[in-house]
């Protein structure tokens, strides 16, 4: 059987800074996030299943990627565990989305954070293939299956 590669496109908006990083990056700033999930599996053969022909439903995939990712970065700020944010207030309605990570929030870094957070919830016989993270609208990370 062949195997067929699904991607679905996704956005959200968050803000970062790097821990003592040597350059603008170290100041709080935000982007607006392009995320490209890939996915490969083998389509449904069954003549009797609904899903024939499918290698996974795409609404199944967005609601694992909403939940995984969107929902919980969209509007976000994401810090370093090791960065000074202890005066940021959690019970201010500002901050209230702070993410704290034990990583630099590089765009790098989150794909790997995603590719462990998305992988599990895929259904059985279907695999994280690809992930594309867009930081800006000409620079971007990849996560690649084959390379990992």
């Amino acid at each position: 059987m062949q195997k067929i590669r699904l991607t679905k496109h996704f956005s959200f908006e968050a803000a970062h800074a790097l821990h003592n990083y040597d350059g603008k990056c170290s100041r709080l700033h935000g982007h607006s996030y392009q995320l490209f999930v890939t996915v490969i599996g083998e389509p449904e053969t069954d003549p009797d299943s609904p899903k024939l022909g499918m290698v996974m439903d795409f609404g199944l995939l967005k609601k694992i990627v909403n939940e995984e990712i969107v929902d919980k970065y969209d509007h976000s700020v994401v810090l370093n565990e090791n960065a000074d944010f202890k005066s940021f207030d959690g019970n201010n309605q500002m901050f209230s989305n702070l993410i704290v990570v034990p990583f630099q929030p590089t765009c790098e870094n989150m794909l790997i954070h995603f590719a462990s957070k998305i992988q599990p919830r895929l259904p059985e016989g279907v695999e994280l293939w690809n992930l594309k993270l867009y930081e800006t609208a000409d620079s971007y990370a990849e996560w690649c299956r084959e390379d990992n």
